[in-house]
C-alpha cells in the first residue's frame, strides 16, 4: 500500500488563495474560481465558504462534496507533467482535476470550455 500523499492532509483553505491568486494574475476572478470549484464538487457558495472556514483538509473537502460532477471524467490532459488519465488514486485524481480546471482558467479559456457541461 502506498503512503498517503502529503497534499491529502493539506488544508483546502490554505490552497484556495493560491487558486484565486493564480486566476487573478491572469485577469480572471475569484468568482470564476468559485464557479469552477462548485461545478466540480457540487458545493454551493455557502458550502464552499463553510469548508474554508472549517479548515478541512483536501481529503475531507472532497469526501464531503455533495455531488462530484459526472462529466469530470471527461477532463483530460496533464497537470505537473502527469496525465490525468494515468492517475489511479481517486482522491489524487479529483485534486488534479481541480488543478487542471484552474490552470485552464488562468490560461484564458472561456468558462463554457472549462466546464464540461
Amino acid at each position: 500500500m502506498t503512503p498517503e500523499h502529503r497534499i491529502f492532509a493539506m488544508k483546502f483553505a490554505n490552497i484556495y488563495p493560491a487558486y484565486v491568486h493564480k486566476a487573478e494574475r491572469k485577469n480572471r476572478t475569484k468568482e470564476e474560481v468559485d464557479q469552477i470549484i462548485c461545478w466540480l464538487t457540487g458545493y454551493d457558495q455557502a458550502g464552499l465558504q463553510q469548508q474554508i472556514e472549517q479548515g478541512n483538509d483536501f481529503e475531507t473537502f472532497f469526501a464531503q462534496a455533495p455531488a462530484f460532477h459526472p462529466n469530470s471524467s471527461l477532463i483530460k490532459g496533464s497537470v505537473c507533467g502527469v496525465r490525468l488519465e494515468e492517475i489511479e488514486n481517486p482522491l489524487m485524481k479529483k485534486i488534479r482535476y481541480l488543478d487542471k480546471l484552474i490552470d485552464e482558467l488562468a490560461k484564458g479559456k472561456a468558462m463554457e470550455k472549462i466546464l464540461w457541461q
